[in-house]
Protein backbone atom coordinates (compact mmCIF):
# COMPACT_ATOMS: atom_id res chain seq x y z
CA UNK A 1 0.00 0.00 0.00
CA UNK A 2 1.10 3.40 -0.83
CA UNK A 3 0.94 5.82 1.82
CA UNK A 4 2.10 9.60 1.56
CA UNK A 5 1.35 12.82 3.47
CA UNK A 6 0.52 16.08 1.98
CA UNK A 7 0.43 19.27 3.09
CA UNK A 8 -0.95 22.86 1.61
CA UNK A 9 -1.58 26.17 3.07
CA UNK A 10 -3.97 28.69 3.00
CA UNK A 11 -4.15 32.59 4.46
CA UNK A 12 -6.76 34.91 5.48
CA UNK A 13 -7.99 38.41 3.79
CA UNK A 14 -5.87 40.20 6.20
CA UNK A 15 -2.84 38.25 5.44
CA UNK A 16 -0.20 41.31 3.53
CA UNK A 17 -0.13 40.01 0.14
CA UNK A 18 -4.45 39.07 0.43
CA UNK A 19 -4.88 42.64 1.42
CA UNK A 20 -2.71 43.58 -2.03
CA UNK A 21 -4.41 41.35 -4.18
CA UNK A 22 -8.31 42.54 -2.52
CA UNK A 23 -7.09 45.63 -3.68
CA UNK A 24 -5.84 45.28 -6.79
CA UNK A 25 -8.85 43.23 -7.61
CA UNK A 26 -11.52 45.94 -6.29
CA UNK A 27 -9.58 47.95 -8.48
CA UNK A 28 -10.57 46.27 -11.39
CA UNK A 29 -14.18 45.32 -10.25
CA UNK A 30 -14.41 49.00 -10.09
CA UNK A 31 -13.16 49.29 -13.66
CA UNK A 32 -15.58 46.56 -14.76
CA UNK A 33 -18.36 48.00 -13.47
CA UNK A 34 -18.49 51.14 -15.63
CA UNK A 35 -16.26 49.89 -18.54
CA UNK A 36 -16.53 46.31 -19.47
CA UNK A 37 -13.47 46.69 -22.16
CA UNK A 38 -11.49 48.21 -19.69
CA UNK A 39 -8.13 46.60 -19.62
CA UNK A 40 -6.76 46.61 -16.40
CA UNK A 41 -3.23 45.04 -14.98
CA UNK A 42 -3.14 46.65 -11.05
CA UNK A 43 -0.35 45.54 -8.79
CA UNK A 44 -0.46 47.00 -4.77
CA UNK A 45 2.34 47.03 -2.61
CA UNK A 46 1.61 47.74 1.57
CA UNK A 47 3.64 48.51 4.51
CA UNK A 48 2.84 49.92 7.60
CA UNK A 49 0.59 53.11 7.19
CA UNK A 50 1.19 53.47 2.49
CA UNK A 51 -0.77 51.74 -0.32
CA UNK A 52 0.86 51.81 -3.22
CA UNK A 53 -0.95 51.39 -6.59
CA UNK A 54 1.21 50.38 -9.83
CA UNK A 55 0.50 49.12 -13.00
CA UNK A 56 -1.45 50.38 -16.11
CA UNK A 57 -5.08 50.61 -16.90
CA UNK A 58 -6.96 51.98 -19.93
CA UNK A 59 -10.10 52.51 -18.95
CA UNK A 60 -13.38 54.56 -19.89
CA UNK A 61 -14.30 54.55 -16.13
CA UNK A 62 -14.09 57.11 -13.37
CA UNK A 63 -12.45 56.08 -10.98
CA UNK A 64 -11.62 56.94 -7.33
CA UNK A 65 -8.44 55.78 -6.28
CA UNK A 66 -8.28 56.54 -2.79
CA UNK A 67 -12.15 55.56 -2.25
CA UNK A 68 -11.43 52.05 -3.57
CA UNK A 69 -8.26 51.62 -1.74
CA UNK A 70 -9.73 52.38 1.75
CA UNK A 71 -13.10 50.78 1.53
CA UNK A 72 -11.07 47.61 0.11
CA UNK A 73 -9.00 47.98 3.60
CA UNK A 74 -12.31 48.40 5.64
CA UNK A 75 -14.38 45.60 4.16
CA UNK A 76 -11.02 43.81 5.14
CA UNK A 77 -11.18 44.58 9.12
CA UNK A 78 -8.18 47.36 9.15
CA UNK A 79 -10.26 49.99 10.87
CA UNK A 80 -8.08 50.72 14.06
CA UNK A 81 -6.53 54.05 14.02
CA UNK A 82 -4.17 53.38 16.82
CA UNK A 83 -2.48 51.00 14.31
CA UNK A 84 -0.13 52.22 11.37
CA UNK A 85 -2.33 50.52 8.76
CA UNK A 86 -5.93 51.28 8.76
CA UNK A 87 -8.63 52.22 6.46
CA UNK A 88 -8.93 56.33 7.40
CA UNK A 89 -5.41 57.33 7.72
CA UNK A 90 -3.54 55.43 5.40
CA UNK A 91 -1.90 56.61 2.81
CA UNK A 92 -1.93 56.60 -0.94
CA UNK A 93 0.40 56.49 -3.53
CA UNK A 94 -0.95 55.96 -7.52
CA UNK A 95 1.84 55.12 -10.04
CA UNK A 96 -0.76 54.19 -12.99
CA UNK A 97 -0.38 54.79 -16.60
CA UNK A 98 -2.15 53.54 -19.77
CA UNK A 99 -1.79 50.03 -21.18
CA UNK A 100 1.20 49.91 -23.84
CA UNK A 101 0.14 50.42 -27.03
CA UNK A 102 2.33 47.66 -28.18
CA UNK A 103 -0.01 45.28 -26.00
CA UNK A 104 -2.83 46.70 -27.30
CA UNK A 105 -2.30 45.97 -30.84
CA UNK A 106 -1.54 42.80 -30.04
CA UNK A 107 -4.91 41.83 -27.79
CA UNK A 108 -7.55 43.83 -30.21
CA UNK A 109 -9.29 41.68 -32.46
CA UNK A 110 -8.98 45.05 -35.01
CA UNK A 111 -5.31 45.04 -35.00
CA UNK A 112 -4.37 41.74 -34.00
CA UNK A 113 -1.53 40.02 -36.54
CA UNK A 114 -3.75 36.53 -35.89
CA UNK A 115 -6.67 38.55 -36.87
CA UNK A 116 -8.29 37.64 -33.14
CA UNK A 117 -8.19 38.72 -30.25
CA UNK A 118 -4.67 37.38 -29.42
CA UNK A 119 -3.27 36.66 -25.53
CA UNK A 120 -2.58 39.41 -23.26
CA UNK A 121 1.09 37.42 -22.80
CA UNK A 122 2.86 34.20 -23.46
CA UNK A 123 2.95 31.79 -20.65
CA UNK A 124 2.00 28.58 -19.83
CA UNK A 125 -0.98 27.90 -17.54
CA UNK A 126 -2.42 25.01 -15.47
CA UNK A 127 -5.71 23.24 -14.55
CA UNK A 128 -6.58 20.53 -12.03
CA UNK A 129 -9.60 18.71 -10.97
CA UNK A 130 -9.88 15.46 -8.42
CA UNK A 131 -12.59 13.35 -7.39
CA UNK A 132 -11.47 13.07 -3.77
CA UNK A 133 -13.85 15.79 -2.44
CA UNK A 134 -17.11 16.75 -3.66
CA UNK A 135 -15.33 20.64 -5.05
CA UNK A 136 -13.08 18.40 -7.43
CA UNK A 137 -10.46 20.35 -5.40
CA UNK A 138 -7.37 18.57 -3.24
CA UNK A 139 -8.26 17.88 0.08
CA UNK A 140 -5.39 19.54 2.36
CA UNK A 141 -5.94 23.11 0.57
CA UNK A 142 -9.61 22.91 0.92
CA UNK A 143 -9.51 22.04 4.68
CA UNK A 144 -6.61 24.97 4.92
CA UNK A 145 -9.27 27.46 3.09
CA UNK A 146 -12.01 26.29 5.57
CA UNK A 147 -9.85 27.26 8.64
CA UNK A 148 -8.98 31.06 7.85
CA UNK A 149 -12.18 31.23 6.39
CA UNK A 150 -13.52 30.16 9.46
CA UNK A 151 -11.52 32.45 11.76
CA UNK A 152 -12.61 35.16 9.23
CA UNK A 153 -16.16 34.47 9.47
CA UNK A 154 -16.02 34.14 13.22
CA UNK A 155 -13.88 37.55 13.97
CA UNK A 156 -16.33 39.50 11.90
CA UNK A 157 -19.54 37.67 13.24
CA UNK A 158 -17.53 38.76 16.77
CA UNK A 159 -18.24 35.17 17.89
CA UNK A 160 -14.69 35.67 19.86
CA UNK A 161 -13.65 39.18 20.40
CA UNK A 162 -9.31 38.14 21.04
CA UNK A 163 -9.57 37.39 16.55
CA UNK A 164 -7.32 40.16 14.09
CA UNK A 165 -7.79 40.05 10.66
CA UNK A 166 -4.19 38.59 9.62
CA UNK A 167 -3.99 35.13 10.12
CA UNK A 168 -2.37 31.22 8.35
CA UNK A 169 -3.59 27.83 8.48
CA UNK A 170 -1.57 24.31 7.33
CA UNK A 171 -3.24 21.04 6.99
CA UNK A 172 -1.27 17.89 6.56
CA UNK A 173 -3.45 15.03 4.99
CA UNK A 174 -2.28 11.45 4.97
CA UNK A 175 -3.17 9.40 1.74
CA UNK A 176 -3.19 5.56 0.71
CA UNK A 177 -3.37 4.56 -2.60
CA UNK A 178 -3.87 7.95 -4.04
CA UNK A 179 -6.91 8.09 -1.40
CA UNK A 180 -7.18 10.82 1.49
CA UNK A 181 -7.91 9.09 4.64
CA UNK A 182 -6.94 10.86 7.66
CA UNK A 183 -5.77 14.67 8.92
CA UNK A 184 -2.24 13.95 10.68
CA UNK A 185 -1.41 17.70 11.92
CA UNK A 186 -3.19 21.22 11.61
CA UNK A 187 -1.33 24.47 12.25
CA UNK A 188 -3.07 28.27 13.06
CA UNK A 189 -1.27 31.40 13.71
CA UNK A 190 -3.86 34.42 13.89
CA UNK A 191 -3.33 37.68 14.91
CA UNK A 192 -5.05 38.51 18.56
CA UNK A 193 -5.52 41.08 21.00
CA UNK A 194 -2.69 41.54 23.36
CA UNK A 195 -5.25 40.34 26.26
CA UNK A 196 -5.57 36.80 24.56
CA UNK A 197 -3.24 34.30 25.52
CA UNK A 198 -1.80 30.77 23.50
CA UNK A 199 -4.16 29.06 25.62
CA UNK A 200 -7.20 30.26 25.02
CA UNK A 201 -6.99 30.80 21.56
CA UNK A 202 -5.61 26.71 21.17
CA UNK A 203 -8.63 25.95 23.03
CA UNK A 204 -11.15 27.84 20.62
CA UNK A 205 -9.32 26.38 17.93
CA UNK A 206 -9.25 22.67 19.32
CA UNK A 207 -12.93 22.56 20.76
CA UNK A 208 -14.87 25.11 18.30
CA UNK A 209 -13.03 26.10 15.20
CA UNK A 210 -11.64 22.92 14.29
CA UNK A 211 -14.32 20.51 14.70
CA UNK A 212 -17.36 23.30 13.42
CA UNK A 213 -15.03 23.54 9.96
CA UNK A 214 -13.92 20.62 9.28
CA UNK A 215 -16.44 18.34 10.60
CA UNK A 216 -15.60 14.05 9.69
CA UNK A 217 -12.15 15.32 8.89
CA UNK A 218 -11.33 16.70 12.23
CA UNK A 219 -8.81 14.82 14.00
CA UNK A 220 -8.44 15.18 17.78
CA UNK A 221 -5.34 12.98 18.31
CA UNK A 222 -3.64 14.81 15.46
CA UNK A 223 -0.81 17.43 16.06
CA UNK A 224 -2.22 20.87 16.60
CA UNK A 225 0.36 23.91 16.81
CA UNK A 226 -1.04 26.89 17.59
CA UNK A 227 0.59 30.43 17.43
CA UNK A 228 3.55 28.14 17.63
CA UNK A 229 5.73 31.32 18.35
CA UNK A 230 3.52 32.02 21.82
CA UNK A 231 2.30 35.03 20.18
CA UNK A 232 1.10 37.12 16.78
CA UNK A 233 -0.30 40.31 18.27
CA UNK A 234 1.84 42.40 15.41
CA UNK A 235 0.70 41.39 12.21
CA UNK A 236 -0.93 42.69 8.82
CA UNK A 237 0.73 45.45 7.03
CA UNK A 238 1.55 47.37 10.47
CA UNK A 239 4.28 44.84 10.72
CA UNK A 240 5.03 42.93 7.36
CA UNK A 241 5.08 44.56 3.81
CA UNK A 242 2.61 42.79 1.08
CA UNK A 243 2.81 42.40 -2.53
CA UNK A 244 0.21 41.73 -5.08
CA UNK A 245 0.68 37.50 -6.40
CA UNK A 246 2.76 36.30 -4.12
CA UNK A 247 0.01 33.75 -2.52
CA UNK A 248 -0.27 32.10 -6.19
CA UNK A 249 -0.39 28.07 -4.64
CA UNK A 250 -2.76 29.59 -2.09
CA UNK A 251 -4.65 30.69 -4.63
CA UNK A 252 -5.09 27.47 -6.83
CA UNK A 253 -4.66 23.77 -5.46
CA UNK A 254 -1.97 24.24 -2.36
CA UNK A 255 0.98 22.68 -4.24
CA UNK A 256 -0.66 19.37 -5.35
CA UNK A 257 -1.86 20.67 -9.01
CA UNK A 258 1.37 22.37 -11.26
CA UNK A 259 0.95 26.62 -11.87
CA UNK A 260 2.55 28.26 -14.78
CA UNK A 261 3.93 31.14 -12.22
CA UNK A 262 1.58 33.43 -13.35
CA UNK A 263 -0.39 35.38 -10.67
CA UNK A 264 -4.54 36.10 -11.19
CA UNK A 265 -5.39 38.74 -8.81
CA UNK A 266 -5.79 42.85 -10.47
CA UNK A 267 -5.63 41.40 -14.13
CA UNK A 268 -8.21 41.58 -16.81
CA UNK A 269 -9.18 37.95 -18.52
CA UNK A 270 -7.75 39.66 -21.66
CA UNK A 271 -4.30 38.70 -19.28
CA UNK A 272 -4.54 34.94 -20.33
CA UNK A 273 -2.62 34.48 -16.81
CA UNK A 274 -5.83 34.60 -15.77
CA UNK A 275 -8.71 33.98 -17.72
CA UNK A 276 -6.93 30.79 -19.35
CA UNK A 277 -6.15 29.09 -15.80
CA UNK A 278 -9.89 29.25 -14.94
CA UNK A 279 -10.25 27.94 -18.35
CA UNK A 280 -8.46 24.96 -17.24
CA UNK A 281 -9.91 24.31 -14.26
CA UNK A 282 -13.24 24.37 -15.97
CA UNK A 283 -12.21 21.89 -18.28
CA UNK A 284 -10.16 19.75 -15.75
CA UNK A 285 -13.74 19.40 -14.37
CA UNK A 286 -15.84 18.76 -17.16
CA UNK A 287 -13.39 15.91 -17.21
CA UNK A 288 -13.94 14.04 -13.88
CA UNK A 289 -17.33 15.31 -14.49
CA UNK A 290 -17.74 13.59 -17.55
CA UNK A 291 -16.26 9.83 -15.63
CA UNK A 292 -13.09 10.08 -18.24
CA UNK A 293 -10.62 10.12 -15.14
CA UNK A 294 -10.19 10.83 -11.30
CA UNK A 295 -7.39 13.21 -11.40
CA UNK A 296 -6.92 15.92 -14.73
CA UNK A 297 -5.00 18.13 -15.47
CA UNK A 298 -4.45 20.59 -18.76
CA UNK A 299 -1.59 22.85 -19.78
CA UNK A 300 -2.16 25.47 -22.57
CA UNK A 301 0.51 27.71 -23.81
CA UNK A 302 0.28 31.00 -25.64
CA UNK A 303 2.19 33.58 -27.86
CA UNK A 304 1.28 37.01 -26.77
CA UNK A 305 -0.50 38.69 -29.44
CA UNK A 306 -1.84 35.25 -30.92
CA UNK A 307 -5.20 33.77 -30.48
CA UNK A 308 -4.34 29.90 -30.55
CA UNK A 309 -2.58 28.44 -28.04
CA UNK A 310 0.74 26.91 -29.23
CA UNK A 311 0.06 23.68 -27.26
CA UNK A 312 -2.45 21.96 -25.35
CA UNK A 313 -1.94 18.66 -23.13
CA UNK A 314 -4.15 16.51 -21.43
CA UNK A 315 -2.62 14.61 -18.32
CA UNK A 316 -4.96 12.32 -16.44
CA UNK A 317 -2.22 10.32 -14.46
CA UNK A 318 -3.26 7.22 -15.17
CA UNK A 319 -6.28 7.23 -13.26
CA UNK A 320 -8.98 7.24 -16.82
CA UNK A 321 -8.77 7.00 -20.76
CA UNK A 322 -6.17 9.67 -21.50
CA UNK A 323 -6.28 9.51 -25.26
CA UNK A 324 -10.59 10.18 -24.56
CA UNK A 325 -10.27 13.10 -22.64
CA UNK A 326 -7.90 14.41 -25.18
CA UNK A 327 -10.48 14.27 -27.79
CA UNK A 328 -12.77 15.21 -25.34
CA UNK A 329 -11.13 18.60 -24.79
CA UNK A 330 -10.69 19.12 -28.70
CA UNK A 331 -14.13 18.38 -29.70
CA UNK A 332 -15.47 20.52 -27.16
CA UNK A 333 -13.19 22.97 -25.78
CA UNK A 334 -12.17 26.23 -27.47
CA UNK A 335 -8.83 28.10 -25.85
CA UNK A 336 -8.54 31.24 -27.51
CA UNK A 337 -9.01 33.86 -25.39
CA UNK A 338 -12.04 35.81 -26.71
CA UNK A 339 -13.33 32.31 -26.66
CA UNK A 340 -12.98 31.79 -22.90
CA UNK A 341 -14.50 35.04 -22.09
CA UNK A 342 -17.88 34.68 -24.39
CA UNK A 343 -18.24 31.39 -22.38
CA UNK A 344 -17.27 32.08 -18.84
CA UNK A 345 -18.97 35.77 -18.81
CA UNK A 346 -15.78 37.14 -18.02
CA UNK A 347 -16.22 41.25 -18.59
CA UNK A 348 -18.18 41.62 -15.53
CA UNK A 349 -17.39 42.94 -11.80
CA UNK A 350 -16.83 39.55 -10.28
CA UNK A 351 -13.29 39.60 -9.47
CA UNK A 352 -13.70 40.33 -5.39
CA UNK A 353 -15.34 37.60 -4.84
CA UNK A 354 -12.08 35.12 -6.25
CA UNK A 355 -9.52 36.77 -4.45
CA UNK A 356 -9.58 34.99 -0.83
CA UNK A 357 -9.66 31.39 0.56
CA UNK A 358 -8.80 30.15 -2.73
CA UNK A 359 -10.24 31.07 -6.47
CA UNK A 360 -11.22 27.58 -7.26
CA UNK A 361 -13.44 25.06 -5.39
CA UNK A 362 -15.93 27.88 -4.46
CA UNK A 363 -19.38 27.70 -5.69
CA UNK A 364 -20.98 30.84 -7.59
CA UNK A 365 -17.71 31.08 -10.06
CA UNK A 366 -18.20 30.41 -14.01
CA UNK A 367 -15.63 28.21 -14.07
CA UNK A 368 -16.81 25.88 -11.21
CA UNK A 369 -20.06 25.80 -13.09
CA UNK A 370 -19.51 22.06 -15.01
CA UNK A 371 -23.60 22.56 -16.29
CA UNK A 372 -22.45 25.36 -18.85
Amino acid sequence: MSQFTFSSESVSEGHPDKVCDYISDSVLDACFAADPLSRVACETLVKSDHVVLAGEITTNAALDFDAIVRQAVKEIGYTDPSEPFCDTTLKLISLITAQSNEISQGVTAETSQSGDQGAGDQGIMFGYATSESDEMMPLPILLAHKLTYGLAQDRKAGKVDFLRPDSKSQVSVVYENNEPKYVSAVVVSTQHTPAADQARITEYVREDLGPRVLGAWWNATAPLYVNPTGSFIHGGPSADAGVTGRKIIVDSYGGWGRHGGGAFSGKDPSKVDRSSAYFCRYVAKHIIAAGLAKRAELQVAYAIGMAQPVSVKVDTFGTGDERAAEEFVKAQFDFRPRAIVERLNMLRPIYRQTTNYGHFGRPGLPWEDVTR
